[in-house]
């Protein structure tokens, strides 16, 4: 793998029909955030070749929305994704090492903030860059990283949904 792509789900509404936080659906600005999102990350060249997707209906849509941008990918939904902690993100991202030239995993915060950092300290990142992921993940984020031969990850950009356009 050269490049990972962490990417939160875009904006949800605050409950579900069913009253579960797994069933909860995309708002509509989450269903245009993660619209905007999926543009520049195709704008920007970056279309992944394997997806690894929560089973949560609002990362499920996320995913949806952004694959209309990026074309052919294959797409695993995966329930242990959701709500995982870095430890179970970072052995499904492991998983997949030599299968995928370009991945990209999207699920639920806290733990793909929480890998983000640990990705950047493991690689020695400057503080400038450090700084970046400060402020949080918010919804609809997606970071991306190159990944060297070492398997140590550097921080390429981040696209966040109110500068989607700008970032393409």
């Amino acid at each position: 793998m050269h490049r990972l792509i962490l990417m939160r789900h875009a904006k949800a509404e605050r409950g579900s029909p069913s009253g579960r936080d797994k069933d909860r659906p995309l708002a509509a600005r989450g269903r245009d955030d993660a619209a905007r999102v999926g543009k520049a990350l195709a704008t920007r060249g970056l279309n992944p070749d394997r997806a690894l997707v929560s089973g949560a209906v609002r990362t499920r849509q996320t995913w949806d929305i952004v694959h209309d941008s990026l074309g052919d990918v294959e797409v695993a939904i995966m329930d242990d994704l959701y709500e995982a902690d870095p430890d179970i993100l970072r052995a499904s991202i492991e998983a997949e090492m030599d299968t995928a030239g370009c991945l990209i995993l999207i699920g639920h915060n806290p733990g793909i903030h929480q890998l983000a950092v640990e990705l950047l300290m493991e690689g020695a990142a400057a503080p400038s860059v450090m700084e970046r992921l400060s402020g949080g993940f918010p919804t609809g984020m997606a970071a991306i990283f190159s990944v060297d031969a070492a398997e140590r990850y550097a921080l390429e950009g981040l696209i966040r949904p109110d500068d989607a356009e700008a970032a393409a």
